[in-house]
């Protein structure tokens, strides 16, 4: 409303002034190089606006056929850097649903419409991966580390091929060389690995400290690492330098309280040195809320001289800290059968064996010799062990599909720290010797199916 009111308002002073023009006497006269020109007032103002809408006018034209074959060729570059990005998407998309000859073909493509472009190395590098072409996706790995925007993802890349060809130490030189651009976690998890896997526990730690403090783990995690690291140095140092590895694993349960691992150890560094109140008083703290089948054997371990009967009365006190755990029940079945107290032994299991339950095999195995101590071998006897042989298992350490008996602070299939747990395996899980290995003495290899996450975090 406002707009139109000003251009009639522009429009009637226009008009106003061009009458006044026109009403205006006298005329213009120009002279030169022997022309003579006469006009107007009016006709003169009029030409002269004539001339200069005609030079505008003119300088447009020329102007936009400079730039005319400029425009043409930015059009094309639109087009073809759209259809690029069009086919790096589809390529993508092939990638991730595994369709290896469409994102070849679509990797092909995009390197020639836009070969400056990182995602078309990384395109290129998924779609070698996908194929199972390692000298190729290296190459295009490479490539990204020349260009600042992906040299992170490259350095990545470069690390996860050179763990699949059991390159451990190119590997670490790749996480390191990232580490130092920014403390990415991939990359600080890397270099912790490699150390742990070499057995130098002092630069894990060092590691730890230094992905802490970047902000690559959490402090909870950063927790849990340094008392695997500090259990892992105690295992170490437990026969010749029994103090200090009794100092590192009471400093490991400091930080995770009840770490079956660490207290094995001090337990067990306490009873080779005679100090068998402090190993009994250490379980019996940890035991309420961490019971554990280890640390109950240790404690049997701790009381080498008393007579069965006292040995059983100090166990039912043990197990009374935790009284629902099938742990407890089993030591305490276990001294009551030491001490031929068969009704409690079968006390201890009933809750264990009762109707509806499904015993693990160590319980049939106690059951069975409980029946053979009791009665002899018997019918009872064949039908414990037969139910043993098809019972769930016991748990154990597990880690990356692999059963252990005794704790190891890096899995042997993939070098993670921290990667046993307890738990009962599935049946088919294989079973690694019983022996405790010396740390960091696990074999290289990568997790299966380990590749480059797109999606993941670059940080």
């Amino acid at each position: 409303m406002w707009f139109l009111l000003i251009f009639i308002l522009g429009l009637a002073v226009a008009a106003y002034g061009i009458e006044w023009l026109i009403q205006q006497p006298g005329g213009l006269t120009l002279e030169f190089g022997g022309w003579h020109m006469e006009a107007s007032l009016p006709v003169a103002v009029a030409g002269l606006l004539v001339a200069v809408a005609t030079i505008i006018i003119t300088w447009a034209i020329i102007v936009a056929l400079w730039r005319l074959p400029g425009r043409m060729i930015g059009d094309t570059r639109e087009r073809r850097r759209a259809r690029g990005l069009d086919v790096l998407s589809q390529g993508l998309v092939a990638v991730g649903s595994g369709d290896l000859a469409k994102a070849k073909k679509a990797a092909g493509l995009a390197q020639k419409l836009l070969p400056d472009e990182p995602l078309t190395q990384v395109l290129m590098a998924q779609a070698a991966q996908l194929g199972g072409d390692r000298l190729a996706a290296a190459k295009a790995f490479h490539k990204m580390t020349l260009q600042p925007d992906t040299k992170l993802l490259g350095l990545r890349g470069l690390h996860i091929e050179a763990k699949r060809r059991a390159d451990p130490e190119a590997a670490h030189h790749f996480a390191k060389t990232a580490h130092d651009l920014a403390p990415v976690p991939w990359a600080g998890a890397a270099i912790l690995e490699h150390h742990a896997l070499q057995g130098d526990w002092e630069k894990a730690r060092t590691s730890v400290e230094a992905n802490l403090l970047s902000k690559a783990i959490d402090l909870d995690t950063a927790q849990k690492q340094r008392a695997v690291i500090e259990t892992a140095l105690a295992m170490e140092k437990e026969r010749d330098y029994p103090h200090d590895a009794l100092h590192l694993a009471r400093q490991a349960l400091k930080r995770r309280p009840g770490f079956p691992p660490a207290a094995t150890v001090a337990v067990r560094t306490l009873i080779r040195h005679n100090d068998l109140k402090q190993a009994l008083k250490l379980i019996e703290s940890i035991w309420g809320k961490h019971p554990h089948a280890e640390i109950g054997a240790l404690y049997l371990d701790a009381l080498p001289g008393e007579a069965n009967s006292a040995r059983l009365n100090r166990v039912e006190k043990l197990a009374r800290l935790s009284p629902h755990a099938p742990e407890s029940r089993q030591l305490l079945a276990q001294a009551a059968l030491s001490a031929r107290n068969f009704a409690r032994a079968r006390a201890a299991l009933a809750p264990l064996i009762e109707s509806g339950k499904n015993p693990t095999a160590q319980t049939c195995l106690l059951m069975a010799e409980i029946e053979e101590a009791e009665n002899g071998a018997s019918g009872a006897v064949r039908e414990w062990l037969a139910r043993a042989s098809r019972a769930p298992r016991d748990p154990v350490w597990l880690a990356d599909h692999i059963a252990s008996k005794h704790w190891l602070p890096i899995s042997p299939a993939t070098g993670r720290l921290d990667a046993f747990e307890w738990k009962a395996p599935p049946d088919s899980t294989p079973l690694i010797a019983e022996e405790a290995q010396p740390a960091g003495a696990a074999p290289t290899q990568v997790s299966v199916g380990e590749t480059l996450e797109l999606a993941g975090p670059q940080h």
